[in-house]
């Protein structure tokens, strides 16, 4: 009986012992979470004991102020290392980063041209992954897989990405080419619908125009809704004005969206509205919840040249 209660104790003595090391292991590691309601990069950072530059860095975040509910993000483990991922710590020029493998180092030592070396690009307004890469002559997988992007329809003014398979010839860098933004075809308009002041939205064409009767004053390049929220077509008219608004909506965990300071926006039919858009430079793309995206500084020219009345005529 003394022998089964020696084990016994024996017993729980070492489950207790080995308890904390038992919760160190499973706390070990990367962690995918879903974003909540109302969370941001700042109180998931300071819950989880990373920084936000980390989980903007391995989750390939556009905008560090946008997050939406139902959204799964990575948090990052600083002792270990992910494969694929965006580099998650600072390192020191011409030092390796954390996530590539030895064996990948050797590689790329051996056939990559070095960091120092390397060109590369930042995005400026209009300029889309597939023109960079045209304009460059290299494909849209390779500039994607050199950054680790995970959409390749989407880059964001400032952004900067490393063009690969070109590199500096003797400490100079060729020059960026020039940015050739869309172009936006412009039909006649046929019986405008007041001799005054009026906007065009061209859904196929994916443009806004603003006329004053027959005469064109203005065309921008837009984003209108997708096939799934798409914009409604027809004849309306501004029906109110906001130089911010905050816009949210959408399903949560499918497309939610919580966007503060909206600028320049103008509603022509209950929730559609004309507005400048800082979250992404995607224009000429179906992208939105039914809305019409324009640029910030032409949503401010509708803006300030429109007023409450406005006809608005929305079409194919």
């Amino acid at each position: 009986m003394k022998r089964i209660l020696s084990l016994c104790t024996l017993v729980l003595v070492v489950t207790a012992l080995a308890l904390p090391f038992a919760d160190g292991l499973q706390a070990a590691g990367p962690e995918w979470i879903v974003v909540g309601a109302g969370e941001t990069l700042t109180t998931l950072a300071q819950r989880h004991g990373v920084s936000i530059d980390a989980l903007i860095k391995v989750n390939n975040l556009p905008n560090a102020n946008f997050i939406y509910s139902g959204q799964r993000l990575l948090i990052p483990d600083p002792l270990m290392t992910f494969s694929g991922q965006p580099q998650q710590s600072s390192n020191a020029p011409g030092q390796q980063p954390a996530n590539v493998s030895v064996q990948q180092s050797q590689n790329a030592s051996s056939s990559a041209p070095q960091s120092s070396d390397a060109v590369f690009y930042t995005v400026r307004p209009g300029d889309t992954l597939a023109a960079i890469a045209s304009r460059y002559g290299v494909s849209v997988a390779a500039i994607a897989q050199a950054n680790n992007l995970t959409d390749w329809n989407f880059v964001w003014y400032g952004q900067r990405l490393r063009i690969p398979g070109t590199a500096s010839v003797n400490g100079v860098v060729p020059p960026a080419p020039a940015p050739s933004a869309p172009q936006p075809a412009v039909a006649v308009p046929v019986n405008a619908p007041t001799p005054g002041k009026w906007i065009d939205i061209n859904v196929s064409d994916q443009t806004i125009s603003a006329y004053e009767g027959a005469t064109l004053l203005k065309t921008v390049v837009v984003s209108t809704g997708t096939a799934r929220t798409p914009t409604v077509l027809g004849t309306y008219k501004i029906l109110s004005k906001y130089p911010a608004v905050h816009m949210r909506g959408g399903t949560p965990g499918v497309d939610y969206y919580d966007l503060p300071n909206v600028p320049w926006t103008m509603f022509f039919y209950q929730g559609y509205a004309i507005h400048g858009t800082y979250w992404h430079t995607n224009f000429g793309t179906r992208m939105s919840h039914g809305c019409v995206n324009l640029p910030t500084d032409d949503a401010k020219w509708f803006y300030d040249w429109a007023t409450v009345g406005t006809p608005v005529v929305s079409h194919q």
